[in-house]
């Protein structure tokens, strides 16, 4: 396992089940989804859809539960029932906020998000995580989202950082893909228990010691 450098331009972090706990209401609105269509939801179906964009996600749906040509009809579904239940809120997850915070202080940092804008805003405004991003870039603003590496590339563009210097933090196998791809450094929290998930660096929790003494020696510039 590679060691995160602590000399870098810049961090930019994924959102849903990254800072924010809201994997709990996708999963919510994908069991009620699945269930309205007489299907089971569990940890294998969740792997289906886990990162991907409310599009892919329909498309995904639709494959699974034989209904060809209703990827959109379902993922506008889903998109009501995480609506309804990011409404009720939705906590920062354990270190987010304390590890946001040191990074910022340190070096520029962003939010590339494969969620819609409306719900990247409703979730990192539930976590009261939005005060410390003035940059944050959700699916629906660039051509491709992840996988494809245009959400990271753009934030790093942004922010004036290289990609080789810019720490990217995933949860997800869509996510990874996509940090991989436009050359960012890749540390990885796992949403989903005993999955194996490409990484430079790895760790249970943002809460975790070493991400907090690495955050605490984190400075400007290439390492």
């Amino acid at each position: 396992m590679i060691a995160l450098p602590t000399g870098v331009e810049a961090v930019v972090f994924d959102c849903d089940g990254m800072l924010v706990d809201t994997e709990s209401c996708w999963t919510v609105a994908e069991t009620a989804v699945f269930a309205a269509h007489g299907h089971a939801f569990g940890p294998e179906q969740k792997a289906l859809v886990i990162g991907r964009t409310l599009e892919d996600a329909g498309e995904t749906m639709a494959r699974y539960l034989g209904r060809p040509g209703a990827g959109a009809e379902l993922a506008a579904e889903l998109l009501g029932r995480v609506r309804k239940e990011l409404s009720e809120g939705a906590p920062a997850l354990p270190g987010a906020a304390e590890l946001v915070r040191a990074c910022r202080a340190a070096v520029p940092v962003a939010v590339a998000s494969n969620s819609p804008r409306e719900l990247l805003d409703a979730a990192l405004g539930s976590a009261g995580l939005a005060e410390y991003f003035t940059h944050s870039f959700a699916a629906d603003e660039v051509s491709s989202p992840k996988p494809a590496p245009d959400l990271y590339l753009t934030a790093c563009e942004t922010l004036g950082a290289a990609p080789e210097h810019t720490v990217a933090f995933e949860d997800s196998a869509t996510g990874i893909a996509s940090a991989r791809a436009a050359g960012l450094y890749v540390a990885v929290v796992p949403s989903l228990p005993g999955v194996e998930l490409d990484h430079d660096w790895l760790a249970g929790s943002l809460a975790d010691p070493d991400v907090r003494d690495w955050a605490r020696e984190l400075r400007r510039g290439a390492a």
